[in-house]
């Protein structure tokens, strides 16, 4: 598109279904392969992604004509596809159905990334349901309980 100068950076948060603790730790660099190749396939720009064993943070620089909400559902779609052809987990390995998108301004890039590397060591302090809800309160998302990730006592 010429003449057309984006700067859109967005953190993207999904779960496993029923967030069930199914992402191990030797999994993860060939998940963060396969969800990087997805993004580069469609042309957008990842900057960080860090899978935790229930659940998914990613953050991408994203083209203007992007659709997220089909970029997510071809991360989800591919990369579980990819988790079940590797065997990674017993039976089918599937996300939960939704997604979390958080928009931030360039001066945030080196803070975003920093958190989402960081999450291992913030999950000591904050479950995901915390983490989580804070998120949509922090941007003020309205949104209906019942439409939230299945959440288990953690």
């Amino acid at each position: 598109m010429a003449n057309t100068y984006p700067q859109i950076y967005i953190q993207i948060v999904f779960a496993v279904k029923g967030r069930q603790n199914l992402i191990r730790k030797e999994h993860k660099e060939e998940i963060h392969k396969c969800i990087t190749g997805i993004l580069k396939k469609q042309k957008q720009k990842l900057l960080i992604i860090n899978c935790m064993p229930d659940h998914v943070h990613l953050f991408a620089g994203l083209t203007p004509d992007i659709c997220i909400s089909n970029l997510v559902r071809d991360v989800k779609s591919s990369s579980s596809g990819f988790i079940n052809d590797k065997r990674f987990v017993k039976g089918k390995f599937s996300w939960q159905h939704g997604f979390g998108a958080f928009s931030y301004s360039h001066s945030h890039i080196d803070r975003v990334v920093k958190y989402v590397l960081n999450q291992e060591e913030h999950h000591i302090k904050r479950t995901f349901r915390e983490e989580y809800l804070g998120l949509l309160e922090k941007f003020n998302v309205e949104y209906d309980p019942k439409y939230i990730f299945e959440f288990y006592d953690e």
